[in-house]
């Protein structure tokens, strides 16, 4: 009877060996990996409201938070204001002066003209006296002297109307269009500024952390959302020196799922060396620890038309 027993369970044995060697699984066991995404902001605020949660799928351009930045309003005025004065300066510049300037420098000059033809007149006047030897020759100096600076006034205030009856000279009119395009870019800034305040998904993705809470401080540059892109996934397999010689870049792989025993057909597109034994993907490492590790990692070239559902961080196998 016993020996009955020993044969049945050898045919047995025999028989799931058998069945398992049509199937062979490979001892390299691999994760299921997304590429991860983080958003962070440029400036500084307080997080005034959160709109997502962690776990939840998002679609690209989906607000994820809003930011309280009270400096971009100050700043928006301050760029308002800087445009509307560079704007008069460039209209002024190129119309010249209002009719009221002229009309002050006109007057200005009709006064240094009859105060010209005062000054002509009295030396007229003191110059035949001189010749006459009535007056000295300091008296006729003194007034030949008054009769050249209200003339030499007349000349300058003349120049000054012509230069303001015309337009501003080249470089005064580059000068005020410079602080105008000065101007309009602080505005820019303080509109890309304000753009911060909404957070904004840059891609569809999940959710996996958020670092901080509404009311909580965000400094430029911190991550508050970290997640990965959906529709990014990819498997990651470690491989050791001595059967890394067995795969190589373009290789075609049959991937399986242990649980769901759903197949996967993949392709090798990168082969890169481990610095650190940390970085090792497997539960039972089958090899020496002097061994260098590598990194296979390996994209999905077809789903044979069925969905399957990956789980970051599953396990994968390779079949041969």
């Amino acid at each position: 009877m016993k020996s009955i027993i020993k044969i049945i369970s050898l045919s047995i044995v025999i028989t799931v060996a058998s069945s398992c060697s049509s199937e062979k699984i490979t001892e390299y066991r691999g994760k299921v990996k997304y590429e991860t995404i983080s958003v962070s902001t440029k400036l500084a605020g307080r997080i005034g409201k959160i709109y997502v949660n962690e776990g939840q799928t998002v679609k690209k351009g989906d607000t994820l938070a809003y930011i309280d930045i009270p400096e971009v309003n100050a700043k928006m005025m301050q760029a308002e204001g800087a445009i509307t004065s560079a704007k008069g300066q460039l209209n002024m510049a190129y119309k010249g002066a209002t009719a009221e300037q002229l009309d002050q420098i006109n007057g200005k000059v009709t006064a240094g003209k009859a105060q010209l033809n005062f000054a002509q007149e009295s030396y007229n006047r003191l110059e035949n006296m001189y010749k006459d030897s009535l007056v000295t020759l300091q008296q006729f100096d003194e007034v030949k002297m008054k009769r050249d600076m209200a003339k030499a006034q007349v000349n300058s205030l003349e120049a000054k109307l012509k230069e303001v009856s015309n337009r501003a000279r080249v470089e005064q009119i580059d000068q005020a269009r410079g602080q105008l395009d000065r101007a309009i870019g602080a505005k820019e800034e303080v509109l890309s500024a304000a753009s911060e305040k909404y957070l904004i998904a840059p891609a569809n993705m999940s959710i996996e952390s958020i670092s901080l809470q509404e009311g909580e401080l965000l400094t430029p540059g911190f991550t508050l959302f970290n997640g990965y892109k959906t529709n990014s996934v990819y498997f990651r397999f470690t491989i050791p020196e001595s059967k890394i010689y067995d795969f190589k870049v373009g290789k075609k792989l049959l991937l399986v799922n242990p649980y769901t025993k759903q197949e996967t057909k993949g392709e090798i597109i990168s082969i890169k060396q481990l610095a650190a034994y940390a970085d090792i993907t497997s539960t039972a490492p089958l090899y020496d620890l002097s061994e260098s590790i590598y990194e296979l990692k390996v994209v999905r070239t077809s789903n044979d038309g069925i969905d399957q559902s990956f789980f970051l961080n599953a396990t994968m196998l390779i079949k041969q």
